[in-house]
C-alpha cells in the first residue's frame, strides 16, 4: 500500500463488488476511506483498510450523514465520493408497480442525490472534490433486464448535467462510470458471448476507471458518462 496522504474518499455502498473493489483501489492508492453497507461487510473492511466502516442504507439521510460526521470527525475532509448501489424491482415493464418504480428510484437515483446534499457543501468549502457514480451501461441502450435501473440511471445522467451547472464553478466535479457485464456476477455463455472482447469486465477494471475519475488526471472531465462494457453497447 503506497503511503498515506491527506486525501479522503467516502464510498457507499461498498459491501461487495464494485464497491468494495473501489475501496481497496482508492486505499492503495493512498486515501483514507470512510465505507457504508447495508450488510456490515464495510466495517470489515474498513478495519482491513484503515478506514472508518457504518453499517447503513444509501437510502437513509441519517446513515449517509453519520459517516460523512464520522469522516469529518478523524481527517476534516472529503476528497472524494464514490456512489455504487444494490439492486432494484425487476419485471415486465407494466407489471411493475408504482411501489416498485419508488423503489427503484430510491435505489438508483436518490442514492446520489442524498449523498450529494451532505457532501457538496464539503467539497466547496475545501476548495473542489470529486464524486463518481456507478451507473449502467444500459441507461443508454435500455432492455428489460434492468427496467428500473435503466429508467432511474437516464434521470441520473440530467441530474449530473444540472449539478455540475452548478458546482463546477467551485471546482466540484460528478461523472458517472457505465459498467456492462462485470464479474460481480455470475457469468452466462451467451452475455459473455455478445461482448466483442468476448469477456466479463472485473471489478478491479472499474475501480481503476473510478480511481482515475476522482483523481488530478480527470480534472477537466466532468458531467460525462465513461461506458466500462467492453464495446457491447452500439450506440456512437
Amino acid at each position: 500500500m503506497k503511503p498515506v496522504t491527506d486525501k479522503t474518499a467516502i464510498i457507499i455502498a461498498a459491501g461487495s463488488g464494485m464497491g468494495a473493489a473501489t475501496a481497496r483501489k482508492l486505499a492503495a492508492d493512498g486515501y483514507h476511506v470512510g465505507l457504508l453497507s447495508s450488510s456490515g461487510k464495510a466495517e470489515a473492511l474498513a478495519q482491513e483498510l484503515g478506514g472508518i466502516g457504518v453499517a447503513g442504507t444509501n437510502q437513509s439521510q441519517a446513515d449517509i450523514q453519520k459517516l460523512v460526521d464520522l469522516v469529518m470527525e478523524r481527517w476534516g475532509r472529503v476528497d472524494v465520493l464514490v456512489n455504487s448501489a444494490g439492486n432494484g424491482p425487476r419485471a415486465p415493464v407494466l407489471e411493475l408497480t408504482d411501489e416498485d418504480w419508488h423503489a427503484g428510484l430510491d435505489a438508483y437515483f436518490l442514492n446520489v442525490v442524498r449523498a450529494a446534499r451532505v457532501v457538496t457543501p464539503i467539497m466547496v468549502r475545501q476548495g473542489g472534490g470529486a464524486i463518481v457514480n456507478i451507473s449502467t451501461a444500459w441507461a443508454l441502450e435500455p432492455v428489460d433486464l434492468f427496467p428500473t435501473s435503466a429508467v432511474s440511471r437516464a434521470g441520473l445522467m440530467s441530474f449530473t448535467k444540472l449539478f455540475v451547472d452548478e458546482y463546477a464553478k467551485h471546482n466540484v466535479r460528478m461523472n458517472n462510470v457505465l459498467p456492462g457485464w462485470i464479474n460481480s456476477k455470475p457469468e452466462q455463455a451467451a452475455r459473455r458471448a455478445a461482448v466483442p472482447m468476448q469477456r466479463y469486465g472485473t471489478v478491479e477494471e472499474i475501480a481503476a476507471t473510478i480511481a482515475f475519475l476522482a483523481g488530478e488526471g480527470s480534472a477537466y472531465i466532468n458531467g460525462q458518462n465513461i461506458r466500462v462494457d467492453g464495446g457491447l453497447m452500439r450506440s456512437v
